[in-house]
């Protein structure tokens, strides 16, 4: 009886709107991990077809729609991840840089152009035109995942 009222109590809450903060709040280290591993998949399903962009693996056009679909949601993952309860974690080994946070306004718009290359790619993926997708995949790589490398994450 007092599971099905505890239930019942908590689907009101939610219902309502009304959650218990010890609900919404992640922990900052898990917030870092996630969004790691959202980055990690992307590099997954951008490498080969970068390769292929580039000439270095045959050209497959069945796997660059696949990808750049994985890209296309992959893509929205990890910002959430770069709360302001991140930035000075001591035990989480991370590459983000403190201009993140010192830049929100150059952070948020390296993630739409990033985005919106992702989107181009997706729609050129169905042109079947290769030329035109590859020029797609290789602005991803420039004008996305540079944009952040360049001026967000730390070298290796």
């Amino acid at each position: 009886m007092k599971k099905r009222l505890m239930l019942a109590g908590f689907a009101v809450a939610l219902a309502t709107g009304y959650t218990l903060p010890a609900f919404s709040q992640v922990k900052p280290e898990t917030l870092v991990k996630q969004r790691q591993a959202a980055m990690t998949l992307q590099g997954k399903y951008f490498g080969p077809i970068a390769g292929m962009a580039q000439g270095k693996i045959p050209y497959n056009a069945e796997v660059v729609a696949r990808n750049a679909a994985y890209l296309d949601v992959l893509n929205k993952m990890p910002w959430d991840g770069f709360a302001e309860s991140t930035k000075d974690l001591k035990d989480v080994k991370t590459a983000a840089l403190p201009a993140i946070w010192n830049e929100p306004a150059k952070f948020k718009d390296a993630q739409e152009k990033f985005q919106g290359a992702v989107s181009r790619l997706v729609a050129a993926t169905k042109t079947g035109d290769e030329t035109n997708i590859k020029a797609a995949i290789l602005e991803v790589g420039k004008g996305g995942c540079g944009n952040c490398h360049q001026n967000f994450r730390q070298k290796d």
